[in-house]
Formats: structure tokens, C-alpha cells, sequence
């Protein structure tokens, strides 16, 4: 069956693509974030091994719900390492920085993603998608608050 929900196919492919990069910013950052989860140390470790962690969940959510608006408009939603790297500009971490450097990687991916958000939503409102646009607007708080709250570490 046909989809009819009033946004023309060039216009939710158009959306769909800058929703795959939010998608593989996401899922970029969700891996960081874990993997920094999993071996962070130091004095604060106790502290950010949790705020990782309510972090890495909260982005393993964003992420579905991410797809799950870009099958909303009819598009193939990516889900592959390699598709998510082609799309991502979250630098990824081979080793294991100390803890500062791992906080400032995340203050950075989360800009990132803060601006990916941007351009969809300037792309949703161009495309008359109102409904990716308020989506994507809850991630772009979030990802501007989490960027917050790290950089506050740093200070």
C-alpha cells in the first residue's frame, strides 16, 4: 500500500537523509560512550562509569526512535558499522584516553550530533514534516544539556 501522509517522496527522502546522518551520529556516540563506560578510571571513576552509563542508554533509545521516524517516511533506515561511518562525523576512538579526553570527546560528539539535529529539522520544516522536526528538536535538547553537563566536568 501506497503511503499518503501528506509529504511528497523527494521530500521525505530529502528528510530521510539527514535523519540517517542524525541516525549514525547516534549510534557513533552511543559506542563511544559505552566503550568509554566500560574503561574509564581514575579518581572519578565511580561518577562517570554511571553517567556513562544513563548516557550510552539514553542514546540506544534516541537511536531507535531516530529509525524508527526514518521508516516513518518510507525509507530504508541504515544499520550497518559501515554505513553508519560513511555518514557519521563523530571521530572515532581506536584506544583508551584518560578520563578528561574521554569527557571532551563526548562534550565534541554531542555538538555534533547538536548540529546534525539542526540541519534536520531545517530540512523537516523545508519539508513540511512537522512531525520529524518536534522529534528532532527533543534530541537537539538533549544533546545540547549533555554537552553541558560534561563540559561542567572540565571546568
Amino acid at each position: 500500500m501506497a503511503i499518503d501522509i501528506g509529504i511528497p517522496k523527494k521530500n521525505r527522502e530529502d528528510i530521510a537523509k539527514h535523519l540517517s546522518k542524525l541516525l549514525a551520529d547516534t549510534y557513533s556516540l552511543y559506542l563511544k560512550t559505552h566503550s568509554f563506560h566500560w574503561n574509564v578510571t581514575g579518581p572519578q571513576f565511580n561518577s562517570l562509569h554511571a553517567m556513562f552509563e544513563v548516557q550510552y542508554n539514553e542514546l540506544w533509545l534516541a537511536a531507535d526512535e531516530v529509525a524508527e521516524r526514518i521508516r516513518t517516511l518510507d525509507v530504508v533506515a541504515p544499520g550497518s558499522y559501515s554505513k553508519f561511518a560513511k555518514l557519521t562525523s563523530i571521530k572515532e576512538e581506536p584506544d583508551v584516553p584518560e578520563w578528561k579526553d574521554m569527557v571532551a570527546q563526548l562534550v565534541e560528539g554531542h555538538e555534533i550530533a547538536a548540529a546534525t539535529a539542526r540541519d534536520s529539522i531545517k530540512a523537516a520544516d523545508a519539508g513540511g514534516d512537522e512531525g520529524t522536526a518536534d522529534m528532532v528538536t527533543g534530541r537537539l535538547k538533549e544533546h545540547e544539556k549533555t554537552a553541558w553537563m560534561l563540559r561542567s566536568l572540565l571546568k
